[in-house]
């Protein structure tokens, strides 16, 4: 129970950030605009993106749960706050406003704050600290594709 109640938790806020992420992004991907955007050779078919977030979610919603039972401590909350307005954000930012470089600082803060949690609490969680690494993996290749438009848009 001590993990359960945190992880259905984490599991509503996390994915309620990618809805809100997908209504503030506008057309988002399908849009004209960013059809017509010169993109990074790497870039995934659109239906990865879906898949790739939802294990996401649901694997950040796990680490979060594991270290919240832990560490229920202000800062934890502090970053994962910062973290979401980030993730968030970003969709406002870069689809909706077509900010590609504040975009681009955008993502690269949310992929600090990730690659924070992983280095702060990886003593604590040990191997469970694996769970944030699909996030942080993600979020290096969207840098990449959002630094690849910023260079050739």
């Amino acid at each position: 129970m001590k993990f359960f109640k945190p992880f259905i938790v984490f599991l509503i806020i996390n994915f309620a950030a990618l809805g809100i992420g997908s209504w503030l992004m506008a057309d988002g991907p399908q849009g004209e605009w960013y059809q017509s955007l010169s993109k990074a050779p790497w870039t995934p078919d659109g239906w990865v993106f879906g898949v790739a977030w939802t294990t996401i979610m649901i694997c950040f919603s796990m680490y979060m749960a594991f270290l919240y039972s832990i560490r229920p401590t202000s800062k934890v909350k502090l970053l994962f706050t910062i973290q979401f307005l980030l993730n968030i954000g970003w969709n406002f930012i870069f689809f909706n406003q077509r900010l590609t470089t504040l975009g681009l600082i955008a993502i690269i803060l949310l992929t600090i704050i990730v690659a924070a949690f992983l280095l702060t609490y990886s003593k604590d969680l040990k191997v469970k600290s694996a769970l944030i690494l699909p996030y942080l993996i993600w979020l290096c290749i969207a840098t990449s594709l959002n630094l690849y438009i910023v260079l050739y848009n």
